[in-house]
This record gives structure tokens, C-alpha cells and sequence, in this order.
């Protein structure tokens, strides 16, 4: 399903489903600390019931199953969903395909609502009193990210540099070490409890971060064609191949 966002890539469209494969292959990378600081602010875990927001492949349901939690995963991609399903048999997970906007469950349904790599894409005017309508006395709205720092480390400089050569318009580049933005329609609904940020290495074969990088938005899920995607992909490697695997 195409998505279109004024602030995102020149408002042109994008499909996570386009990349679900991909997605599901090379996106399942955040280290076990990320998961367990989660865990650590006492959420997501036994007796809660979490509501996960483009879940994509179920990477966060999937990762924190051991932790207890009844979980419940929703994108607006089907294909992402399909690629989920597959990646949870055996687990009591409930996926479903819906918008962040158009959900449809009943009230005080959850007590933690997670939005990993995705917020910034709902329209907030619309998901703040949704949440608050959705979440039970005392629930809590989790913004998880996990960034590259292309101004810090030499191969996500120069990959960015690459992507942005075949997808000039990309806006998911140039990003720093800075604190989480919470859109300000949250705050009539919501006080900002806890906030922090960290670095973590996080370590990649010359594959799996060619991977990473072709199951993002300025490549695989973008309007780049089959021969585009293709080219950036030849050239990507070889740039990778003058560094050590």
C-alpha cells in the first residue's frame, strides 16, 4: 500500500510491502540490551497486554515474546504482516492490517502501545486521542527508534551518499545523536514519563548491512525502479568490498 507524507522524501509515495522479504531477512538486528531496557522500564512484559504499531515483520513482538506480554501487532502493509506471521509460527501473537489511524479495537483493550521506527509517519492529530482511548488506567505509549549515525561512522556516510545519488529526495538521512521529538499532540493526553538515548555498536557483514540499507525507505520500499534498486545495489557492494567484512 503506497503512503504519502508532505515531510517525507518530497511527499513522494513509498510501500513497505514492496520490501517485505527483504525486511524480513535483514531488519531483525537490535542487540538483546534494546529489548531488556524496555523490559527494565517495566513494560511489555507478563500480565500486559502491548499493542504494537507498524510492527512490520513483528520484530518487536517476535523478540520480547519471552517476556510475557500478550501481544497484538497491526501495520499498514499487508505484505509485512503476511512476512510476520510466517516469522511468529508457534507464538500467540494476533496480527492484524491497519493503519495507525484506523484502528478498530475496542476501548481500554491495551496497557502499553509501542510505535518502533514508525511515529513519525502517523497522523498525530488523529493516534493521540486514539491511545488514550485505547489504553487502560495507567497505559503507556512506548517511541522506540534505532538510528545509524552517518556523521559518526564512515560506512553509513558513505552509504547514505549512495542512496541519496539514485533517491535524491530521501529524507531519512543526516541523522544525529539527539533525543526523541514527541509531536506535541501527545502531551494533552500523555506526560512524557521517561526519555533517554544511547549508542550501542551494532555489527554488520558487507550482506547484512547491504540488506539493512536495501530494506529502507529510500530504496527497497521506494518508487525506484526493479533496474534502479538493482544498479544501487551493484555499486553499493562494490563500495562495501573496500572495507573489511
Amino acid at each position: 500500500m503506497d503512503i504519502t507524507r508532505k515531510n517525507i522524501d518530497g511527499g513522494k509515495a513509498f510501500d513497505w510491502g514492496k520490501t517485505s522479504k527483504d525486511y524480513a531477512k535483514f531488519r531483525d538486528i537490535y542487540p538483546d540490551e534494546f529489548y531488556k531496557r524496555i523490559a527494565d522500564m517495566g513494560l511489555c512484559v507478563s500480565g500486559q497486554r502491548v499493542l504494537d504499531l507498524g510492527t512490520g515483520t513483528g520484530v518487536l513482538p517476535r523478540n520480547m515474546y519471552s517476556f510475557g506480554a500478550k501481544w497484538t501487532g497491526t501495520d499498514i502493509s499487508d505484505g509485512q504482516i503476511a512476512q510476520a506471521r510466517l516469522l511468529s509460527e508457534g507464538m500467540d501473537i494476533d496480527y492484524a492490517v491497519s493503519s495507525a489511524e484506523g484502528l478498530s479495537f475496542d476501548d481500554k483493550s491495551f496497557d502499553v502501545i509501542t510505535a518502533c521506527q514508525c511515529y513519525w509517519y502517523f497522523l498525530h492529530e488523529q493516534t493521540a486521542p486514539l491511545f488514550a482511548r485505547l489504553l487502560d488506567e495507567g497505559g503507556r505509549v512506548l517511541f522506540l527508534l534505532m538510528n545509524w549515525l552517518p556523521f559518526e561512522d564512515e560506512i553509513a556516510g558513505m552509504t547514505e551518499k549512495l542512496v541519496l545519488k539514485y533517491n535524491p529526495e530521501w529524507s531519512g538521512c543526516n541523522e544525529t545523536f539527539h533525543s526523541l521529538y514527541v509531536p506535541e499532540e501527545y502531551l494533552e493526553y500523555f506526560d512524557i514519563e521517561t526519555a533517554g538515548e544511547y549508542r550501542l555498536p551494532v555489527h554488520f557483514t558487507r550482506e547484512s548491512w547491504n540488506g539493512r540499507i536495501k530494506a529502507c525507505r529510500g530504496i527497497g520500499a521506494s518508487s525506484l525502479t526493479d533496474e534502479q534498486k538493482a544498479e544501487w545495489e551493484r555499486e553499493h557492494m562494490a563500495a562495501l568490498s573496500q572495507y573489511p567484512e
